[in-house]
């Protein structure tokens, strides 16, 4: 039973590119519209609506797919160069005026690059990023994209592995990847049987008091529940599927194959590193053994300080809210216990630590982790939680490393 020491608000990523019903109806009436208004060319009713309905299955689709090739043979494509910083000499010797035009030029540079960049998942990230979880460094959910969490695991790759400090894709990096040599990234999941008789509740209200009211926070869709059973975001779950629907038993997806051989040393302490957003695990002679990001704390509900160790692991806990002990949630005002499910506020792990009510725990919402803040906890993706609590046991020391400075 987790401590209530936390909670997650849902908000899984969407599907890139998709068009919302609303601009799907805009486009559908523009096109009625044109059919019937266009000079000298009249329409009959049933061609009429045979170009509309080509129209809204066109689009219906994601506007952004990608094939299993196109991963599994994502050639490598060196990261654009970062500017560099100026010599301690031009720094001396620069021009004030000059300064403050070259820092707007920079600063230019800087959301073309951001405008440039694609706005879909690409095939070389999803297939790095899968790369990386397959060692233990997690990148987080898989989505394909240029962003906070993939960085991050490419930095701690590059310090792990003796390629230098940065985050940037090089060739050295991508060769100790074995990104050349590697072409099982996406494979082919055959539904099943049990996968077909799921049932998932319409929506998991955000008030408490509600959820307490249901049986198990489950998923809420077969692409919520395939996306986190094979680590990915929905947008690329759709991506790589764009007729995904309602499937039945038999019926095959793209997905990503994530299954790897856990590291097999013992864990001697883990840190949560507050500067950086990561959970660091650390074996014999202090060897990083696995990483992940985290959200920690908040600047208003400030994860503790100090050293701790675990007390004890749950799995698919059920969530005791305690407004007196931890924080209130709208207006309720008394203790709830939540149904366990992925979709409980502390995810499918509770990992209890010594001190009262902090834990590391999973999530319901896997895109936002390490962009949003957590009541004081130590909040993991489900599956890096579920990794981390089949890596330790009771006993093992946790620290919460300050930022420089504080």
């Amino acid at each position: 039973m987790a401590d209530g020491g936390d909670s997650g608000k849902r908000r899984r990523s969407g599907g890139g590119g998709r068009c919302s019903v609303a601009g799907t109806s805009g486009v559908a009436r523009r096109c009625v519209t044109a059919c019937f208004t266009m000079p000298g060319r009249p329409m009959s009713a049933p061609r009429l609506m045979g170009w509309c309905l080509v129209v809204l299955m066109a689009l219906s689709a994601p506007a952004l797919a990608l094939t299993p090739d196109e991963i599994n043979t994502a050639p490598f494509v060196a990261d654009p160069a970062t500017p560099s910083a100026a010599s301690p000499s031009d720094a001396t010797n620069e021009n004030p005026a000059k300064s403050k035009s070259g820092k707007a030029g920079k600063d230019k540079s800087a959301r073309k690059r951001d405008k440039d960049k694609p706005k879909g998942p690409q095939g070389l990230i999803v297939k790095v990023q899968v790369l990386l979880a397959r060692k233990s460094i997690s990148p987080g959910e898989i989505d394909g994209m240029d962003g906070e969490n993939y960085r991050k695991a490419l930095a701690q790759f590059r310090r792990q592995n003796a390629l230098g400090e940065g985050d940037r894709l090089d060739e050295a990096t991508w060769a100790a990847l074995g990104g050349p040599t590697t072409t099982d990234i996406v494979t082919t999941y055959t539904v099943t049987a049990k996968d077909a008789r799921m049932r998932f509740p319409r929506t998991i209200p955000h008030d408490f008091a509600k959820q307490a009211r249901m049986k198990r926070l489950d998923f809420t869709s077969p692409t919520e529940m395939y996306a986190e059973r094979f680590h990915m975001s929905e947008g690329l779950l759709k991506a790589l599927n764009p007729r995904l629907k309602t499937l039945k038993a038999g019926d095959a997806i793209s997905v990503l194959q994530v299954a790897h051989d856990r590291p097999t040393q013992p864990v001697e302490r883990m840190e949560a590193v507050k500067a950086t957003g990561m959970l660091v695990l650390y074996g014999p002679g202090d060897a990083i053994i696995a990483s992940y990001p985290a959200t920690i704390g908040s600047a208003d509900t400030p994860s503790p300080e100090g050293d701790y160790k675990v007390l004890r692991i749950a799995h698919d806990p059920r969530y005791e809210y305690d407004p007196k002990k931890n924080f209130q949630q709208g207006r309720n005002t008394r203790r709830l216990m939540l149904p366990p499910g992925p979709n409980n506020p502390v995810g499918t792990v509770w990992i209890a630590l010594s001190k009262p009510t902090f834990g590391i725990h999973g999530t319901p919402a896997p895109s936002q982790v390490s962009k949003t803040s957590s009541h004081g906890c130590v909040r993991l993706t489900n599956w890096d939680a579920e990794e981390v609590a089949a890596l330790i046991k009771p006993g093992v020391k946790m620290r919460f490393v300050e930022p420089s400075g504080s």
